[in-house]
């Protein structure tokens, strides 16, 4: 094996094994190369070799003493900061399961060896709705390209059909938009953006977005009266309610609105050819009856009673 390897393997060693509260000595970096079964090298030559690593950038620390003891000191992130980070990925809908596993994986690299132990209480993906589309990540990295260079964008967007089967709307038909902003709201990410077909600006929800492509073609420029703080405002408006068990009547047509809003593990039942029931637990606020009030009748409250009340009251509000 060549200097060069028996250098990175010292890197190896260093980086997976060292930190403040454990350090190694020239001794113990030996024994880790004979491993890999490299003529033992002497004192001298493995100082050079870490030498070259500092010289590359590396924060190698060497504690002088007797035998002198060597570790890794910054890695970037400490060890609180690499936790955080875990939460966010883990608390995170629109990255799916496995795309968790493999980022939270790559962030522990951060951390130091015998501070990984304090990782395994959030080595899991909750119970929270997670999203299933794995290009979300490029998807959301290719918006932001093409808000930065004002550039529009082609892509498919799809819904769910009552057997939760996901189908492109529209026979698979290509929207073109000119995206201004992307949002971040109940842990999903929508990107906002003027709809040629439609003739205004529209949300659209990232993770039903498929085969994305940033065109050459400039965007469309904003409406004068159009800003992102109001627009946010006006869409994603929330208000707090007492938590209840639902069951809603639904046309089939609602299945996708059905599972933006409680995801694909959603309990559902099909009640005929033009129907199904959903049960789910949602708050009993003003922006759940205007969610039900905003699928123009393709939506009935079944239980419990109490809601079924509440929302007459206000449809009886709207009465002359």
């Amino acid at each position: 094996m060549t200097r060069k390897n028996r250098t990175l393997l010292i890197f190896q060693y260093l980086w997976m094994y060292t930190g403040e509260e454990y350090t190694v000595s020239l001794e113990q970096i030996k024994d880790f190369l004979e491993t890999y079964s490299l003529p033992r090298p002497d004192s001298r030559t493995i100082k050079a070799d870490i030498d070259q690593l500092i010289e590359f950038g590396l924060d190698i620390i060497i504690d002088r003493k007797v035998q002198n003891q060597y570790f890794i000191g910054s890695r970037h992130f400490d060890t609180a900061e690499v936790k955080l980070l875990i939460d966010a990925v883990q608390s995170s809908r629109f990255i799916t399961p496995q795309k968790s596993k493999v980022l939270i994986h790559k962030l522990g690299m951060f951390i130091e060896p015998q501070q990984k132990k304090l990782l395994k209480r959030q080595l899991y993906i909750d119970h929270r709705t997670k999203s299933t589309n794995e290009s979300v990540i490029l998807i959301v990295d290719h918006l932001y390209t093409a808000i930065i260079e004002r550039k529009k964008v082609t892509f498919q967007y799809f819904d769910y059909t009552p057997e939760k089967k996901k189908v492109h709307r529209h026979g698979g038909q290509f929207y073109t938009v000119s995206p201004y902003a992307m949002l971040w709201n109940n842990d999903q990410y929508y990107m906002v953006g003027y709809s040629e077909a439609r003739g205004l600006v529209a949300t659209y929800r990232v993770d039903r977005i498929s085969h994305l492509t940033v065109t050459d073609e400039p965007t469309q420029e904003r409406p004068a009266d159009f800003t992102v703080s109001d627009y946010f405002g006006q869409t994603f408006s929330m208000y707090l309610g007492e938590e209840a068990e639902v069951e809603l009547l639904c046309k089939n047509a609602l299945m996708g609105s059905i599972i933006d809003r409680f995801g694909e593990d959603v309990a559902v039942q099909v009640v005929d050819g033009e129907h199904f029931k959903v049960n789910a637990t949602v708050a009993l606020s003003n922006n759940f009856y205007g969610w039900v009030f905003a699928s123009g009748g393709k939506m009935r409250i079944l239980s419990p009673e109490k809601a079924v009340e509440d929302f007459r009251a206000i449809i009886d509000n709207f009465s002359i």
